[in-house]
């Protein structure tokens, strides 16, 4: 009986199959794990610390399908991290000759927190993918539906009018707001080098007149940003991602949750273009892309608060602090992967059904406009006989069934009003329209 592959996100729909998944797959951070360990023998060979045969050998054994997982994760309790088995087998795989080049300098958490960089920059530039996906589709959407008139809807309840294009240009700018704060973590991530304890001691004992410059030309290899300093226990670049992702799947999460509402079978102002069916009820047709992506923005923050917590590491190098980071921060780099390519597709294919908004627009028989009506009959009757006719008609409306504007034409007060116009909801979006302009503005 073969084992199970952790990696086939069998429980994780959000995620599974998405580029986020490759990118995040343990095989995918065992070749950045190898990417890490090359680069370093490559500097040190470019700077004289290294032959150029070491160079090509590590490189070019450096390549995940030489390697077993499933070995390196089981030998990995031993040391605690996939990193020392990984050495003995790259440096074993590399040969005689040059095996002892692997490695030389560094410590475990060097390798291991470069990986994670790399994994993470690599994943972030597919995030950033999807998100303008997902923008372009509000785009499409807030422009289109700028005049749309919809219930613009607070406690859950009816409040005034509103547009689906104001909504969906609000969605939008949360999304630019994530893809900006992903795109400024991504150009930051460094590499790490520090050595057994932050000094870069090694180094220097193996010949580098410079260890700073080593550490500078390591990030330059791998694409990565040249730290200030080595962070073993300065997690900076991990809150930073954790913030970035928990602030994305929240913004996704809030369009996720605004489609979930508004696609209730009772209410159908909106629905997802490709929706799923049901194991027992076949003529459910669930919005299972909003689903995910709400599921993902409620595991976000706590996976996030757990990276916080990690930033409390004592001495050079800690003991369970670093250790607790790897599992959440993948997962969080897999749950809004997954998130943004879900969002894409939702937004692309999203069904917007403008005469139930104008339907909804009439079920309070009128009400929604009344803060326009206190405001424009009180310059007609006066502040507090327009208070009064108003709370009365309101209470008239309910027991009654009639409209607010039916009863109000019976005022011999209001003779002189154009009532048409004032009670029209879709007359009464204020400046949505403008304000959505300006949002599209944005680039």
């Amino acid at each position: 009986m073969t084992s199970p592959d952790p990696d086939t996100g069998l429980l994780a729909p959000g995620w599974t199959g998405s580029p986020a998944a490759s990118a995040t797959s343990d095989r995918a951070f065992l070749q950045a794990l190898l990417d890490a360990e090359a680069a370093l023998t490559r500097v040190q060979a470019r700077l004289g610390l290294a032959p150029a045969g070491a160079a090509e050998a590590v490189t070019e054994a450096a390549h995940a399908d030489r390697f077993d997982v499933r070995s390196l994760a089981d030998r990995a309790r031993a040391g605690g991290n996939p990193v020392i088995p990984l050495v003995a087998d790259l440096t074993k795989e590399t040969g005689e000759e040059y095996g002892p080049y692997v490695h030389r300098g560094a410590t475990s958490q060097d390798i291991l927190d470069t990986a994670m960089m790399l994994m993470a920059a690599r994943t972030l530039g597919l995030v950033v993918a999807d998100l303008d996906r997902v923008q372009r589709a509000l785009a499409g959407l807030a422009a289109e539906h700028r005049d749309t008139a919809m219930p613009g809807r607070t406690l859950t309840q009816h409040a005034v009018p509103t547009t689906f294009g104001l909504k969906a240009a609000g969605w939008r700018s949360l999304v630019l707001d994530a893809r900006d704060r992903v795109v400024e973590v991504r150009d930051g991530l460094p590499a790490q080098l520090g050595g057994a304890a932050g000094t870069l001691a090694a180094f220097t004992v193996y010949g580098a007149q410079d260890a700073l410059a080593l550490s500078a030309a390591f990030a330059r290899e791998l694409g990565l940003d040249a730290p200030l300093l080595p962070w073993h226990t300065l997690r900076t670049p991990i809150a930073d991602l954790a913030g970035c992702l928990a602030f994305t799947a929240g913004a996704l999460g809030k369009i996720a949750a605004d489609v979930l509402v508004l696609g209730r079978t009772e209410i159908a102002e909106l629905s997802e273009g490709s929706s799923g069916g049901s194991s027992a009820m076949p003529h459910k047709a669930n919005p299972v892309r909003s689903t995910l992506v709400a599921a993902a923005a409620r595991r976000a923050p706590q996976l996030a608060a757990t990276l916080y917590g990690s930033m409390a590491a004592e001495d050079e190098r800690p003991a369970g602090a670093w250790h607790a980071e790897w599992e959440p921060l993948r997962d969080l780099l897999r749950l809004v992967g997954g998130a943004a390519r879900d969002t894409a597709e939702l937004t692309e294919g999203l069904r917007v059904n403008a005469d139930a908004m104008h339907e909804h627009l009439d079920l309070t028989h009128g009400l929604i406009v009344s803060e326009r009506l206190s405001a424009e009959l009180a310059a007609v009757l006066g502040r507090a006989r327009a208070k009064e006719l108003l709370t009365e008609l309101a209470r008239r409306t309910y027991t009654e069934g009639r409209s607010l504007g039916e009863l109000l034409a019976q005022e011999p007060e209001l003779k002189a009003v154009d009532l048409g116009v004032l009670t029209d909801p879709a007359r009464y979006t204020g400046s949505a329209g403008a304000v959505t302009d300006r949002a599209l503005e944005r680039r």
